[in-house]
């Protein structure tokens, strides 16, 4: 085996890696086609390495010079395989926290079957693990910063009426009117539109 036969799928094994590191901010679409080459030729140098093992346990003439050489490349060319299925598992993840549990079409198009099956798992998983935290369960992407502080100022937009905050105190949300109150409580509110934050 010569050194440019050898070098061929590994430089493209390399090729995978340098794919996502070139596109940051973008899930590019999974090579199918690279990654089924670079298991075929670790499995052939794998089947080479064999081949001189079994010669060697037998006592037969044999060449043993490129054993190194091709594990050498059979751990590159894993390595960056590897390297790349970390970086399209990472970037999954995010876009769980990101998109929630919808993906945009153009992600959801560049993703394997097994990719897409992992996604639904995660989202899966973590659901289940929100659900189970506290009592009414906890939706850990409302905040994923945390808070400066624990109350905020807030306006009322509207008349809302009598609002109990979590450690029972009483407030009279009315039109205009100026509150200080834990940050936690007043998310929902917020969202809907009866309140908003004073700088």
């Amino acid at each position: 085996m010569s050194d440019q036969q050898r070098g061929g799928v590994a430089d493209r094994a390399l090729a995978l890696v340098l794919e996502m590191k070139r596109n940051p901010d973008v899930m590019p679409p999974y090579n199918t086609e690279l990654v089924r080459q670079c298991v075929q030729k670790i499995d052939e140098l794998f089947q080479k390495n064999a081949a001189v093992v079994e010669k060697i346990r037998a006592g037969l003439p044999h060449d043993p010079s490129l054993l190194q050489p091709r594990l050498a490349a059979m751990c590159h060319i894993r390595r960056c395989m590897m390297a790349y299925v970390n970086e399209r598992k990472n970037r999954i993840r995010s876009y769980r926290w990101r998109y929630g549990g919808a993906l945009p079409t153009p992600i959801r198009n560049a993703l394997c079957e097994a990719e897409l099956e992992f996604f639904h798992e995660y989202s899966s998983t973590l659901a289940r693990f929100q659900t189970n935290l506290g009592e009414q369960g906890v939706n850990l992407l409302l905040n994923t910063a945390p808070p400066k502080t624990l109350f905020v100022q807030v306006r009322a937009l509207e008349d809302y009426g009598d609002f109990e905050t979590s450690d029972g105190t009483q407030v009279q949300l009315i039109k205009d009117s100026l509150h200080h109150l834990p940050r936690q409580d007043c998310e929902m509110l917020i969202r809907q539109g009866v309140l908003e934050l004073v700088h």
